[in-house]
C-alpha cells in the first residue's frame, strides 16, 4: 500500500491538505467517491456501477470510439467540451469536471438533441453500436466548430470513431446539419450555473482515494506532486492515460500506486510569451497544437495526424516523452528543434537536451521519484527551416513506421547547422549524427543529399516488424532527406496530400 505524504492534514505553513474523495458532476448530479479501485476506468464505472449502457465497449484501447464520452472543464471563465475515450480514462481523472454520456443529451421533455436528431434524419445509423460514440464526438465538436465547419474539420473530429456498416457520408451530413442548428440546448442554458459549480470544485487539496487494490493520488500543485513521488518512488505517473490505460485493459497490470498529474496547475501551463515556448508536462496535444503550429506549421499538421481527436484531448506531450517510446512522434520532432527537458525530484531540478534523455529501449534518464516538469522549445529564426514527415499505413490514428524530423539553419544555400531526428529507426528516438555531419557546412545540393543518405546506414540498423521491414525503413528515411531537399529548393513542386502551411483546421 502507498505511503501517505507527510502532513496529510491541513498544515499552517501553507502545505497541501488531503481530500479523501474525487468530486465531479455526472450530468448535473454531484458524485463524491472515496472508495474505488485506482485502475477503474470510466467505461467500467458507467456500465457496471451506473448502468449507463449507451456507452459501448469495442476495442477497449482507445481506437474505435464506441466508448466516447464528453468531459467538460472550466477554463478562464468558459466551459471546454472534450470528447475522450471512456475505455482508457480513469475515474479518478474526472475530478473537478462534468461527465456527459449519450443518455444526458436529450432535453427534459424527451426531445432529441440536435446532434441525435441529425443522425436520425440523415440516416447516420444502421446497427447502432457505434452511434453513441459518434453522437458524443459530434456533440463536443458542435460546441467548438461554429455553424459552418469545413469538411476537413469534420473529418478530424470523427477520426477516432469507426463505423463498419453505414459509411461516413450520412454521418458527415449529420455533422453539418447539427452544427448549422442555431437553437441553444440545455447545456447552453445551464452554462453559467455549471461553470460556477465546476469552478467551485477547483481547490488546492491533494486527492487520495483507493481500495484494497491500491491508491490513487491527484495532487493540485507541483510541490505536492514532488513530495508524493519522493515518498512513493515506484508509483506510476499518469497524465492522459492513453498508454497507461492499455497497461490496465490489455496487459492487466497491477498498478497499486497511481499518481495523476492532471490537476497540477504548473504542469498545465503553456507559455508563448518569451524567446521560447514553454510546455508544461500536463499540456495536452489539443491545447498545444495551435501554439506549436503558429511557429512550426509542420508540427501542427503532425499533431493533426497523431492518433485521433479523443486521444489528443487526453494525451500529453510530456507523457509521450516520459514514456520513451521509440515510435512516439513528439520526441523526434522536438529533438530536431533542440528542445530542452526539465525534470524535478523533490526540491532538486535539472535540465538536459531532450536527445540525451533516451538511453536505451524502455530506459530513460529519469530517477525514481523524478518527473518531467516542462519542455522548452526554441522559436525559429528567419534562417531556420523545419520539416517533419510521418510514414504510416493510414493517414489518421496510426503508428509511424518511420518519422523523420529535420531542422536546418541556412546562410543562403549553405547549411550552417542541422539536426536530423528519427522515430521508428532504433530502440529509442534518435538523432542521425553521421548524416548531420555529412550536411553541416555544405551547400544543400544533390551531392550533399547523396552523402547524407549514405551516412544514414552508419546511423541506423532498423528492425523488421509488423509495420515495416528494415529495408523499407532505411529506404524511406533516406528518401525523406531527398524530399526535404526538394521542398526547400523547389517549393513550387507539390509533395503533400495537404498543405503544410494551413492552420484553418486547428481546433480548440
Amino acid at each position: 500500500m502507498a505511503t501517505a505524504p507527510t502532513g496529510a492534514a491541513d498544515r499552517p505553513d501553507g502545505g497541501f491538505r488531503l481530500r479523501p474523495y474525487i468530486r465531479f458532476l455526472f450530468g448535473y448530479d454531484l458524485q463524491e467517491i472515496s472508495h474505488i479501485a485506482p485502475t477503474m476506468t470510466v467505461l467500467d464505472w458507467l456500465r457496471l456501477t451506473k448502468r449507463h449502457l449507451g456507452t459501448k465497449e469495442g476495442c477497449n484501447e482507445g481506437d474505435c470510439g464506441a466508448c466516447t464520452v464528453v468531459v467538460v472543464r472550466p477554463d478562464q471563465g468558459r466551459l471546454i467540451y472534450r470528447a475522450v475515450n471512456a475505455c482508457i480514462q480513469l475515474v479518478g481523472s474526472l475530478d473537478g469536471s462534468q461527465l456527459l454520456t449519450v443518455e444526458h443529451l436529450k432535453e427534459d421533455d424527451g426531445t432529441l438533441h440536435a446532434v441525435q436528431a441529425a443522425m436520425v434524419e440523415q440516416h447516420g445509423s444502421q446497427c447502432g453500436f457505434c452511434t453513441p460514440g459518434f453522437v458524443m464526438s459530434l456533440f463536443a465538436f458542435s460546441k467548438l466548430s461554429g455553424p459552418s465547419p469545413t469538411d476537413q474539420a469534420i473529418d478530424d473530429a470523427l477520426s477516432g470513431n469507426l463505423c463498419r456498416c453505414t459509411g461516413y457520408a450520412p454521418i458527415v451530413r449529420a455533422a453539418r446539419q447539427a452544427c448549422a442548428s442555431v437553437t441553444s440546448d440545455r447545456f447552453d442554458r445551464n452554462a453559467a450555473a455549471t461553470l460556477a459549480r465546476l469552478e467551485a470544485f477547483q481547490d488546492e487539496a491533494t486527492v487520495q482515494v483507493g481500495d484494497s487494490s491500491g491508491i490513487f493520488h491527484a495532487p493540485a500543485t507541483a510541490d505536492a506532486l514532488a513530495e508524493i513521488l519522493v515518498a512513493n518512488p515506484q508509483a506510476t505517473i499518469v497524465a492522459g492515460s492513453t498508454d497507461v490505460g492499455l497497461w490496465i485493459t490489455k496487459q492487466m497490470r497491477d498498478l497499486p500506486v497511481l499518481v495523476w498529474i492532471g490537476r497540477v496547475r504548473e504542469l498545465r501551463a503553456l507559455d508563448d510569451g518569451g524567446a521560447a515556448i514553454e510546455i508544461g508536462a500536463g499540456v495536452t496535444y489539443s491545447d498545444a497544437r495551435e501554439v506549436l503550429a503558429l511557429h512550426y506549421p509542420d508540427l501542427g499538421e503532425l499533431i493533426r495526424r497523431l492518433a485521433s481527436t479523443p486521444i489528443r484531448n487526453a494525451g500529453t506531450i510530456g507523457g509521450n516523452i516520459a514514456n520513451g517510446s521509440p515510435i512516439g512522434d513528439a520526441s523526434p520532432s522536438l529533438m530536431a528543434l533542440g528542445a530542452t527537458l526539465h525534470l524535478r525530484r523533490g526540491g532538486e531540478r535539472r535540465s538536459m537536451a531532450l536527445a540525451d534523455f533516451f538511453l536505451a529501449y524502455g530506459k530513460q534518464d529519469r530517477r525514481p521519484g523524478e518527473f518531467v516538469e516542462r519542455i522548452t522549445v526554441p522559436k525559429p529564426t528567419r534562417a531556420d527551416r523545419f520539416r517533419v514527415y510521418k510514414i504510416s499505413k493510414r493517414f489518421d490514428q496510426d503508428i509511424s513506421a518511420v518519422l523523420g524530423a529535420f531542422w536546418l539553419r541556412l546562410d543562403g544555400d549553405r547549411i550552417t547547422d542541422v539536426r536530423l531526428a528519427f522515430g521508428g529507426m532504433a530502440a529509442t528516438p534518435k538523432r542521425a549524427a553521421a548524416a548531420e555531419q555529412a550536411l553541416r557546412g555544405r551547400t544543400f545540393d544533390a551531392a550533399a543529399v547523396a552523402a547524407a543518405k549514405t551516412a544514414l546506414t552508419d546511423d541506423f540498423s532498423p528492425l523488421t516488424d509488423m509495420r515495416a521491414s528494415a529495408g523499407y525503413r532505411l529506404r524511406s528515411a533516406q528518401n525523406l532527406i531527398e524530399r526535404l531537399h526538394l521542398e526547400l529548393t523547389h517549393p513550387d513542386i507539390e509533395t503533400r496530400l495537404v498543405g503544410d502551411k494551413a492552420l484553418a483546421h486547428v481546433q480548440g
